[in-house]
């Protein structure tokens, strides 16, 4: 039966995606599983993306579902190297939900689709009886231009390239988490949810030479990072110190019982860029507000192949595996 760790987007997600969804719908595109499928349409290549909302609390602190389900769409097109030209939204709404509320979610999608210059161009709206649903559920898909530059991909990824994170991880799942859980601090924590168009694009026109790029939502920066290194001939290691954490989220995490490396970020993406470009990509992206906080974290290397593993501040090495289980369900 269906368990709240399928969606969680690691081990079991994977299983799923793989035992019922690949085994139905095969085709090359999606046999990818990448963040958008590329497709051609007469002479263009398109990105082309979904996904679906449903955190609790629908309002936390930095954000709130309407948010939330632009900014996913939006950054799975970009960290693709995709130009997004035109989104969807359809809500299934369950009945009694006050219309202050809806409102509220629709002006923040809203707001979101000016600062970036992509409109919703069409949707579907849904109502469910009283206990069908939790309160509203967002399905958003957009559609995006592929124009050169675009990343290398996967399989240009070698020894010797850098891994780079835009900004503080785990942000995002910690301040949902918080606000589920009401606990209180001198410090808020605030989700960062936010669009990464204008960096990705910075990194990609900056003339470094960019591997792949992705965006840590479930699972966190062990499990996107396992995925890229699963099968792959070469291993990644992170250096634990050099990771970007909030004394306040590592606090809360710790408080929780979570490992910030497997923990969403929404507004932030890891890059992987050739060594010798890795000041040009940080130079780039540190110009731009959604990149402002990049650091590189760590470096590809050939062994052990397939593995990622993280270099801990005493010295030593822990390796790090695909999510078992959902420790934070529901947060995006």
């Amino acid at each position: 039966m269906i368990l709240l760790a399928h969606g969680a987007g690691g081990r079991m997600t994977g299983r799923l995606v793989r035992e019922i969804f690949l085994r139905h719908f095969s085709n090359e595109a999606l046999a990818r599983l990448e963040d958008a499928a590329c497709l051609s349409a007469g002479a263009a290549r398109i990105a082309f993306t979904t996904d679906s909302f449903v955190v609790t609390p629908i309002v936390f602190p930095g954000g709130d579902l309407g948010k939330l389900s632009i900014c996913g769409t939006v950054n799975d097109l970009a960290v693709m190297g995709a130009r997004p030209i035109a989104l969807s939204a359809g809500f299934v709404i369950e009945e009694g939900l006050p219309m202050a509320t809806l409102d509220r979610i629709a002006a923040s999608m809203q707001a979101v689709c000016a600062e970036i210059g992509v409109p919703v161009v069409t949707g579907d709206t849904k109502v469910v009886e009283r206990g069908s649903c939790d309160q509203v559920f967002i399905n958003t898909a957009g559609v995006g231009l592929l124009e050169e530059p675009l990343p290398q991909g996967a399989a240009a990824v070698r020894p010797g390239d850098r891994v780079i994170v835009s900004g503080g991880i785990a942000d995002h799942g910690i301040a949902v988490m918080a606000a589920r859980n009401d606990l209180r601090f001198e410090t808020t924590i605030e989700s960062d949810c936010a669009p990464v168009l204008s960096a990705t694009r910075a990194l990609l026109e900056s003339g470094a030479a960019v591997r792949w790029m992705r965006d840590p939502t479930r699972g966190g920066i062990a499990t996107t990072l396992c995925e890229l290194t699963s099968g792959a001939p070469f291993a990644i290691e992170i250096a634990e110190e050099r990771i970007p954490l909030r004394p306040a989220v590592l606090a809360l995490a710790e408080i929780l019982g979570l490992d910030t490396l497997y923990v969403p970020s929404e507004g932030r993406f890891l890059a992987v860029v050739d060594a010798a470009d890795v000041d040009r990509a940080l130079a780039a992206l540190r110009a731009d507000p959604a990149g402002r906080e990049s650091v590189e974290i760590g470096e590809v290397i050939a062994d052990p192949p397939g593995r990622l593993l993280l270099r801990t501040r005493i010295g030593g090495h822990r390796i790090l595996d695909m999510l078992t289980g959902d420790q934070l369900p529901r947060i995006c």
